[in-house]
């Protein structure tokens, strides 16, 4: 069974991702109302074999590729070939997919320096004292 690769250990088969050939829009001369060149990719996230915390990251996230369904649906058609697009395809849903495994880890609040406290006060004065100077001059 081949697999899509998306990290060293997460791995998704092949046959949860729905690929179909479309024809591509835009100008292309004679061969594009022939030829289905566009990859129209459609990958289920609720009933894939992801791990249950990617689920829910992917679903939380605002992706407009993302439909209210949970289905992530990419449309490919930059390239002239049906393999190239489809190359492409799977390597934006591998992106995709990917982006919610990296675990960010949680601010901590800190404090900002008394040095830069002064370099903040100090910058706001020569601010305020070039614009006092741009007022009106006196005529006296």
């Amino acid at each position: 069974m081949v697999m899509l690769q998306v990290s060293r250990d997460l791995q998704i088969p092949d046959n949860e991702i729905d690929l179909q050939a479309i024809r591509a829009q835009g100008s292309g001369g004679q061969n594009v109302n022939k030829v289905a060149s566009a990859i129209h990719l459609r990958f289920d996230i609720r009933a894939s074999s992801l791990p249950d915390r990617y689920k829910e990251r992917l679903l939380a996230l605002s992706d407009q590729r993302i439909t209210s369904d949970g289905v992530v649906v990419i449309k490919a058609q930059q390239f002239r070939t049906q393999e190239m697009n489809k190359e492409n395809a799977l390597a934006r849903l591998a992106q995709l997919i990917k982006s919610v495994t990296v675990e960010q880890k949680p601010r901590k609040a800190t404090r900002p320096t008394l040095g830069s406290k002064r370099r903040r006060l100090d910058s706001k004065t020569k601010h305020g004292k070039t614009k006092s100077l741009r007022g009106k001059v006196d005529p006296h």
